[in-house]
């Protein structure tokens, strides 16, 4: 059925990105081995066994319905209510009567909020209040795990500008996944769509989401899928977690997940970052089941709902199976990666999609990455995670679990590789950090973005006023994720209120939102209104390939699936020239940082120095910006994590390379 669909885009653009923590530069440019550990891990083992294939049946998804449906009956909120697989598979939209039809996207906002009817960014647009119920429901899935469960609410916990949000906490750093919501995005050329089968991980309408709603689902230990649910009209996010919501969406979606629910243990709110434990959920986690059939509400209490590029709604589906070949992801084969416990994407005969390979810029790059180079890269930046010490996995002391990927400088995907259990959000993320630090890192960086004109077009004047160099954006340094994102935040130095925001953030901090981050949103928004036009009936949909910029000679956006602005990324070089780069997510930021930078060092020995991180002097930890009245910061490049590794007390395991 089509629907119109209000999507008011503000003419007001501005600035985006921001990373912060302590730097791991400095010392001399050749490459220096780590520590050998002890004892020297095992390769004849497997690190990351396979978590079980576990999937939700049709009737467990009915039954998810049912009970969600009697909740929203009980408390007066006709909703609409979505389900997932682990991979993204939307296995039913119901929408009950009398649901909302559509949600706002939040007004709410750092300083006042937005008045009504104006629209920044995504702040204020109108949306099909299903592509809502699925970006929650899909946000629940990707950030969990067998080793972690989190929701929605604790999305918004960790990428607003403050961490943990709340009134009192005005002056501290940015949340550790700043940025993260803006992934996943329908754009993405990496993440699938309805049209490619059930492969995942599948893309979500509005990226990832911080309104509360969004339930992991698990059966037997094993994450299987996610519940999200709509119908309070608004798609916001919470800035407060020192209060306790009764929010009656949460309700709902927790009373679906009965009978699904994530092992207490592995909750978010057992699970703590910098001393802060995340939230899971703020209604009660085990009211208990009311009950009820899919037959005894389908056609009564609503009707599943169809929606363009997501779901027919003719029946209820049953999910798949995580580690099948109609999952999109299985273990890797010793011929397609060495490394034991890896698992690859690939299609649904079981096909890699990204097999390793050389660089594709040829054009522009007099000696391009061999496979060889990114085979060694990728493998010893997953030995290093092998023996890495998790932040968000319990039990304590767990390996960390997470995803790589290698680019060229044309944005070419050159690999992708994870661990078995790794959180699904990190595969797109990665990518994203990958091809950031080499987008913003290159030569031709400004050049892009002026191209494009327009308010984009002044993030460059930005960034060259706010570091006093003209040149920047022009391969003069190194970018890391980290670095990008401390020119990202609304505040620069990173939660400094009293200073002015970053180049690449909103033009004023009183304006930032979860919806409108600067850069990164104005990179991508084009995308995201014209895939919300086309899930309404109104058009075609959106392009394989993210962002306004000019084409690669590959044909694509050298960023195509968006921009990233949290930690986990570095470029590579060889000898003084940039050939790539590489990102790493699904732990904790500074473990990403860890595995990316040591990953690429350890694997540049391998290979006799022939690509490595970049020269010390090129990096941006090099960057003094003046903040006025006699004070100073350094940019930060990566930040590598204490007591790191589980087989080996090394400390300072970064400094020196």
């Amino acid at each position: 059925m089509r629907r119109s669909v209000s999507l008011r885009v503000s003419t007001a653009w501005l600035t985006a990105s921001a990373l912060v923590l302590a730097s791991c530069g400095g010392g001399s440019p050749t490459p220096t081995p780590v520590p050998t550990a002890t004892p020297t891990p095992s390769t004849s083992t497997n690190p990351f066994p396979a978590p079980a294939q576990e999937s939700l049946t049709s009737a467990e998804v009915g039954t998810v319905l049912a009970q969600a449906v009697a909740e929203a009956q009980a408390r007066g909120l006709p909703s609409i209510i979505t389900v997932v697989d682990r991979v993204g598979n939307v296995l039913a939209v119901f929408r009950m009567n009398g649901a909302n039809a559509n949600a706002l996207v939040s007004r709410q906002r750092i300083g006042a909020p937005l008045a009504a009817g104006q629209t920044f960014g995504l702040q204020g647009v109108t949306v099909p209040a299903e592509l809502a119920s699925i970006a929650k429901a899909i946000t629940g899935a990707y950030l969990s795990s067998g080793g972690n469960a989190f929701t929605s609410r604790t999305a918004s916990q960790i990428v607003q500008q403050h961490f943990p949000p709340a009134p009192t906490t005005v002056g501290l750093e940015s949340g550790p996944l700043f940025g993260v919501q803006f992934s996943q995005l329908p754009c993405s050329d990496l993440v699938a769509r309805a049209s490619d089968g059930t492969i995942g991980p599948h893309r979500s309408p509005l990226g990832l989401s911080a309104d509360p709603g969004g339930i992991p689902l698990y059966k037997n230990g094993v994450v299987v899928g996610a519940i999200g649910v709509m119908g309070d009209g608004d798609y916001g996010f919470d800035n407060n977690v020192l209060d306790v919501d009764n929010d009656a969406e949460e309700a709902i979606a927790i009373a679906g997940a009965q009978g699904f629910m994530a092992p207490t243990d592995i909750r978010a709110d057992r699970i703590f970052v910098d001393g802060t434990a995340l939230r899971f959920a703020d209604v009660p986690q085990d009211p208990g089941a009311r009950g009820g059939s899919f037959a005894a509400i389908n056609g009564s209490a609503g009707a599943l709902l169809a929606v363009n590029g997501y779901y027919t709604g003719a029946a209820v589906l049953a999910g798949t199976a995580y580690g099948t070949n109609a999952s999109g992801l299985r273990a890797a084969t010793t011929a397609e990666f060495a490394r034991p416990g890896a698992f690859m994407l690939v299609d649904a005969a079981g096909n890699p999609r990204f097999p390793i390979r050389a660089g594709t810029d040829a054009g522009s790059v007099a000696q391009p990455l061999t496979a060889a180079e990114v085979r060694a890269i990728m493998e010893e930046a997953f030995s290093v995670l092998t023996r890495a010490r998790a932040q968000i996995r319990r039990p304590l002391d767990s390996r960390m679990q997470a995803s790589i990927s290698v680019v060229d400088t044309n944005g070419q995907i050159l690999g992708v590789v994870r661990s078995a259990d790794g959180p699904l959000f990190g595969i797109d993320v990665s990518l994203q950090k990958a091809r950031t630090a080499t987008f913003f890192s290159s030569a031709t960086a400004g050049a892009q973005l002026t191209a494009v004109g327009g308010d984009v077009a002044a993030y460059v004047t930005r960034v060259r006023n706010f570091l006093g160099n003209p040149a920047a954006l022009t391969g003069t340094h190194a970018f890391a994720d980290r670095s990008g994102g401390n020119l990202s935040r609304p505040y620069f130095p990173d939660g400094e209120v009293a200073q002015a925001p970053g180049p690449l953030s909103v033009q004023s901090s009183d304006t930032w939102s979860p919806f409108m981050v600067g850069l990164q949103t104005d990179l991508v928004l084009n995308n995201i209104v014209e895939h919300v036009v086309f899930t309404a009936g109104g058009g075609p949909d959106t392009r394989r390939g993210c962002t306004m910029l000019p084409d690669s000679p590959a044909g694509t956006p050298r960023v195509a699936n968006g921009i990233q602005i949290f930690p986990g990324s570095v470029p590579i070089y060889r000898g003084g020239v940039l050939v790539g780069g590489i990102g790493v997510s699904g732990d904790g930021i500074d473990q990403d940082d860890m595995v990316s930078f040591l990953g690429l060092n350890n694997g540049g020995v391998r290979l006799n120095g022939a690509v490595g991180n970049a020269d010390p002097a090129i990096r941006a930890d090099r960057i003094v910006v003046d903040l006025g009245g006699g004070r100073s910061v350094r940019l930060r490049y990566v930040n590598c994590p204490f007591a790191p590794f589980l087989d080996d007390p090394a400390q300072n395991v970064c400094e020196g390379l």
